[in-house]
C-alpha cells in the first residue's frame, strides 16, 4: 500500500512535467494556428483580423500565460477548445479513444495467443529445427515495419481479392458487433503480429533461464512430469518479463497506432494527434499527450502490482 500511494503521489509530478515539455514542443514547430488553419489565405488577413483571431485562440500572450492559462483551465477540467474539430478537447478525446482502446486490447490478445505458446514451444525444443524455425519468424516480425505489412496486406485483399476493408466511420462493438470486428480485425491482426514477435522471443527466453532453475532440475529428479513441470513449475516465474514487455507495449497502443490507424483510415487517437499536429492545434495536442501519458502511468502501475499476483517474494514497498 506504501509503494501504491507513493506512485499516486509522484503522478501529478510527471504530469506536469509532460504538460511542459509538449508545451514548448508544440510551439517550436514554424507555424501557428491561424497560418495552419486558414493556409495560404492567411496572407489576405489584416492586422487587426489576426490579432482577434489570436486572442480569439488564445495565442496572444507570452509562452508563460499561455501555459499558465491552460494549466489552469486543466486543473478545472477544460483542456480548452479544439480548432481542428470545433469542440472541446475532452469530447473529441472521449469519441475517439473507444477505438483505440479496443484496437489495442485486441491487438496485445492476439499478441498474447500467437507469441507465448509459440516462444515456449521454442523453449522445450532450443536448437531443434522447430525453434529455429519460431525465432526465423520472430526476428521478420520484429524487422517489419508495421506500416510494410499493412500496404502489402491492403494490397493483396484489394488487386487479387478484391476485398476492401471498412474504413473511415467507427462501428461501435454495440452498434454491430460483426461490423465491429471485420473492421478492427485486420489492423489488431497487423499489429498483433509484430508485437507477437516480440514477445515470442522473450518468452522462449525467459523460459530458457526458468528451465535451467535449481527448484525445476529438482521437479524433474522427482519423476514430475515435463508438462507439469512446464506449465505448473516454470511458467509462473516466466511471465515477469513478458508482462513487463506487454504493459509498455500496451501503452504504446493506447496512445495510438498512428501509422495503422492512417493506413486504414481509422478514427482513434493517434490519429487526432497526427492531425493536430499538422494544424498546430495546440489544445488538442496538449490534451491528447496528457491523456496518453495518464495511460502510460496507470499501465505501469498495474503491472508493477501484477508483479506480485505472479511472485510473491516481490515486495513493492521496498522500491
Amino acid at each position: 500500500m506504501t509503494y501504491f500511494l507513493r506512485r499516486l503521489i509522484t503522478f501529478p509530478l510527471i504530469m506536469l512535467g509532460v504538460s511542459i515539455l509538449v508545451f514548448v514542443a508544440i510551439r517550436l514547430i514554424p507555424g501557428d494556428s491561424i497560418t495552419a488553419m486558414l493556409g495560404t489565405e492567411s496572407g489576405l488577413l489584416t492586422p487587426d483580423q489576426r490579432a482577434a483571431l489570436a486572442q480569439y485562440f488564445g495565442i496572444d500572450q507570452n509562452w508563460l500565460v499561455q501555459y499558465g492559462r491552460w494549466i489552469w483551465g486543466v486543473l478545472q477540467g477544460d483542456f480548452g477548445l479544439s480548432i481542428t474539430y470545433g469542440k472541446p478537447v475532452l469530447e473529441v478525446i472521449a469519441q475517439r479513444f473507444p477505438l483505440t482502446l479496443e484496437l489495442a486490447v485486441l491487438s496485445l490478445a492476439i499478441a498474447l495467443i500467437i507469441g507465448m505458446p509459440a516462444g515456449i514451444y521454442a523453449a522445450t525444443r532450443q536448437d531443434k529445427l522447430s525453434d529455429l524455425i519460431v525465432r526465423m519468424v520472430a526476428m521478420i516480425g520484429q524487422s517489419t515495419p508495421n506500416f510494410v505489412i499493412g500496404l502489402v496486406v491492403l494490397y493483396i485483399l484489394s488487386a487479387l481479392f478484391g476485398i476492401s476493408p471498412t474504413m473511415g466511420r467507427y462501428i461501435g462493438l454495440r452498434e454491430d458487433p460483426i461490423g465491429n470486428l471485420t473492421q478492427l480485425g485486420l489492423p489488431a491482426l497487423i499489429l498483433g503480429f509484430s508485437f507477437a514477435a516480440s514477445v515470442a522471443r522473450i518468452s522462449r527466453s525467459s523460459m530458457l533461464d526458468v528451465l535451467n532453475e535449481d527448484y525445476v532440475r529438482t521437479a524433474r529428479a522427482k519423476g514430475v512430469k515435463r508438462g507439469s513441470v512446464i506449465w505448473k513449475h516454470a511458467l509462473r516465474n516466466a511471465l515477469i518479463p513478458v508482462v513487463t514487455l506487454s504493459g509498455v507495449e500496451f501503452g504504446y497502443l493506447l496512445g495510438g497506432a498512428v501509422i495503422v490507424e492512417q493506413i486504414f483510415a481509422l478514427p482513434g487517437l493517434g490519429r487526432v494527434v497526427l492531425e493536430a499536429i499538422g494544424q498546430r492545434d495546440y489544445a488538442m495536442v496538449q490534451g491528447s499527450i496528457l491523456f496518453i501519458a495518464l495511460n502510460f502511468l496507470v499501465v505501469n502501475l498495474l503491472v508493477d502490482l501484477l508483479y506480485v499476483a505472479l511472485d510473491p517474494r516481490i515486495r513493492l514497498e521496498t522500491r
